[in-house]
């Protein structure tokens, strides 16, 4: 078995060699990638911002940054975030979490989301997001997630008068590295509107569940969704104590690929496969955070043709400077997957969706 291992990562860098970095893959392929409906599990608002809205949010507040035009600011963050370090990665929302404090900036940022997501050809998103880390300039938790909601409204609006079907939800993160905040459990259990779940985002390592126990048994016991930043920065362990906890879906979840010996999968991988736990993979920001050299060396080779059920997102557009199209280009390289493929991956996120059966009824017919 463990040769087998071994034989799967040489056939994925295989594919790639003769050209294989990331931006020949990029112009190769993501046109194509476009053309494909795409549902995306695994996108943080607070990554996800143009570069020009965060000069002009700046500029309305005096604020310095560390570039003065776009694609000075597109390079800074990508430099920044391409450290191997997830700690590092993460200082970088620093930057645009400070530029999110108000009710205006979180209704513009939400409606450029959705306009990105459908211009990118995604017909379903979920936009994840703190709103415990947007409160500084006097909104409450409540009013952040209404100014986040009107926003994602207008921009599903836009999208539809331009001939575009797009829709796109909310969830609501709480962080390992903070006090548990109720206010947000709470928005989360009386149905906020366009919340349809809740995740436990932020520094993984070293930071357990078990501070959340209580508060994720309230959500469990509404019927909440959950998903888990988990198997990034820490290994099975931490799927485990995900899985424990309640997780429906893990944040990332790849290495669980460290799950695994001479004689097969562990106990945690066989849990996570045959339980057909979706994995919201993110190949760009994993070679950023250190869990793989390149793509051709991301477990999602492995875990793809173990039978494992991933999904493809892009976690941070911003820090990664990518696109959803661009990052299912990656991994259809590496995996050398046909449209049909692609495709399927699209169907199994939907189904794992938080979103209503009416929703995915809805968007169904077009992942064709």
């Amino acid at each position: 078995m463990a040769g087998n291992f071994a034989h799967q990562l040489w056939d994925c860098r295989r594919r790639l060699r003769n050209g294989s970095t990331v931006d020949r893959l990029r112009r190769m392929d993501s046109a194509e990638a476009m053309s494909l409906p795409k549902v995306v599990l695994h996108d943080h608002l607070d990554g996800g911002l143009r570069p020009a809205t965060v000069l002009d949010l700046a500029a309305e507040r005096g604020r310095p940054v560390p570039a003065n035009t776009p694609e000075g600011l597109a390079d800074w963050f990508l430099e920044a975030a391409d450290s191997g370090s997830l700690a590092r990665y993460l200082d970088t929302f620093t930057e645009t979490v400070a530029l999110m404090q108000d009710a205006h900036s979180l209704r513009r940022i939400a409606r450029e989301f959705v306009e990105d997501m459908a211009a990118d050809g995604v017909v379903y998103a979920e936009t994840r997001w703190a709103p415990q880390q947007h409160l500084e300039g006097g909104l409450t938790a409540a009013e952040a997630t209404e100014a986040v909601q009107a926003g994602l409204l207008e921009g599903m609006t836009s999208a539809s008068e331009s001939g575009k079907t797009i829709i796109v939800r909310q969830i609501l993160c709480l962080m390992r590295h903070l006090d548990v905040p109720d206010d947000v459990v709470d928005l989360a259990i009386n149905h906020a509107p366009g919340v349809v779940g809740v995740d436990i985002a932020g520094p993984e390592d070293g930071f357990p569940l078990a501070p959340f126990a209580d508060a994720l048994e309230r959500v469990r016991a509404a019927g909440i969704h959950l998903t888990v930043h988990a198997g990034e920065a820490a290994g099975p362990e931490s799927v485990r104590d995900a899985l424990d906890h309640g997780a429906e879906r893990l944040g990332h979840g790849v290495r669980i690929v460290e799950d695994r010996d001479a004689s097969g999968w562990g106990p945690t991988a066989q849990r996570v496969l045959s339980q057909r736990v979706p994995l919201e993979v993110c190949p760009s920001s994993n070679t950023q955070t250190g869990i793989c050299r390149s793509i051709a060396d991301h477990p999602l080779c492995v875990l793809w043709r173990a039978g494992f059920n991933v999904a493809v997102s892009c976690d941070n557009r911003l820090m990664s400077r990518t696109t959803t199209s661009r990052e299912v280009a990656l991994a259809s390289q590496v995996l050398s997957w046909n449209r049909d493929d692609a495709l399927s991956v699209q169907r199994s996120a939907l189904q794992a969706a938080f979103c209503t059966s009416a929703d995915k009824k809805s968007l169904t017919p077009l992942l064709v």
